[in-house]
């Protein structure tokens, strides 16, 4: 009995083969694999063979990195965060050829040569070195900010976007590339307050918020005002609060916002009044300067918000 499936086992295998091997309806060879649309049909008779075709392809594993980079099968992703798109090719440094083998010393002056002229003419234009050279001071500036990757990609597409509706004539890179960071922080939900802005970018705080609204109109940039719950786990993470601190500020948030005190106010203070006040309830207690310095506002503005709050909300705050 285990020999007979066995057997048929094997007689399953041959003729899954034999039917790769040739067609079924005519027994024609002239097969055509469609790794596209993942098809293996018969080129005489029109059939589909098999609609679920896996392009087998060889073997693609790597063990060290010398194999990872010869068996590669593609470069680097698109990025919008290079003037040209990441997709121009770079003559490497090291003087050897594409097998590892070294150059010969009579050729390296002419390598030399081609290394040079491939970095002139990679930025071609003045459109190319405008990009360049907002694109580097972006990505200096995200940086130093510690921002995520999706923020930089944000930010690029609306610098081009400025480029291509020639909205930075009369204006400095720096401060427009300012101005589209601030607005994909504010997009990506990752937001970040124009003095932290304009702390590392070398412009005022005036002139990127100036910037900024320009591009928002230009560009017709919708995006919702900042929450003070963006800046929740952030602040509290800066003051080395408890997770049950920062839950309580989250509930006092969320009283804040249903007896609508927090519209027409400044996220960033409210937010640090509300975290005064839970670290106070909860026994973690921090100065109003502590946390005015971490939210960059005034200890004016934690002591209004804070009275306001307390009053509005009832809440009985241990001093």
């Amino acid at each position: 009995m285990g020999l007979n499936m066995a057997e048929a086992k094997n007689a399953k295998k041959k003729m899954s083969v034999e039917d790769i091997l040739q067609c079924p309806e005519c027994g024609g060879t002239n097969l055509a694999r469609d790794y596209v649309r993942g098809e293996l049909t018969c080129d005489d008779c029109g059939l589909v063979i098999n609609d679920s075709y896996i392009d087998q392809g060889p073997d693609w594993r790597a063990f060290d990195q010398e194999q990872k980079t010869k068996r590669a099968r593609a470069g680097a992703p698109m990025t919008y965060t290079i003037h040209d798109k990441g997709l121009s090719t770079v003559i490497d440094w090291k003087n050897k050829d594409s097998y590892g083998k070294g150059i010969p010393t009579r050729s390296r002056a002419q390598l030399y040569r081609l290394r040079k002229w491939q970095r002139r003419i990679r930025v071609s234009n003045a459109t190319e070195r405008n990009l360049a050279f907002a694109l580097s001071e972006l990505d200096r500036i995200a940086s130093r900010m510690g921002l995520p990757r999706s923020v930089r990609e944000s930010a690029a597409v609306i610098y081009r976007k400025a480029v291509d509706k020639n909205l930075i004539r009369g204006r400095s890179i720096e401060g427009v590339a300012a101005a589209s960071l601030y607005a994909a922080c504010r997009d990506c939900g990752v937001p970040r307050t124009l003095d932290e802005i304009a702390e590392v970018s070398r412009i005022s705080r005036k002139e990127v918020g100036r910037t900024y609204r320009f591009l928002a109109r230009e560009l017709k940039l919708k995006l919702m005002p900042t929450s003070p719950m963006d800046y929740v786990s952030r602040f509290c993470n800066e003051l080395k609060l408890s997770s049950n601190t920062q839950s309580l500020v989250v509930d006092i948030l969320k009283k804040a916002d249903e007896a609508e005190l927090t519209s027409g106010r400044g996220p960033t203070g409210v937010v640090a009044a509300a975290i005064y006040i839970a670290s106070l309830m909860n026994n973690e207690r921090r100065t109003q300067r502590e946390v005015a310095e971490v939210a960059g506002v005034t200890e004016v503005t934690i002591r209004n918000r804070y009275k306001e709050l307390a009053e509005k909300l009832e809440i009985d705050v241990p001093l």
